[in-house]
């Protein structure tokens, strides 16, 4: 999962050596509104599932990223 994550955020310019699991999107890699919203879209798409508006915040590092992917897509494949 965090080598998918990572190739995401290749497009957005980020070498893959400045990211650690505490990394902040906004604070360190310098995201913007538009930035956080295209890279939720790219997510959902690459991982099948929806992110809420309003999940955006809690989603501020590559950790709480991960962990929130993980927990999702163990709620749907429970469900299936």
């Amino acid at each position: 999962m965090k080598e998918r994550i990572l190739t995401i955020l290749e497009d957005f310019g980020v070498e893959r050596r400045s990211v650690t699991d505490n990394v902040h999107f906004v604070k360190d890699l310098g995201f913007d509104s538009l930035d956080t919203v295209d890279l939720m879209m790219k997510l959902e798409k690459e991982f099948g599932l929806r992110i809420p508006d309003e999940d955006y915040h809690k989603l501020s590092t590559l950790n709480k990223l991960m962990v929130y992917l993980e927990e999702e897509q163990s709620v749907m494949y429970e469900a299936a």
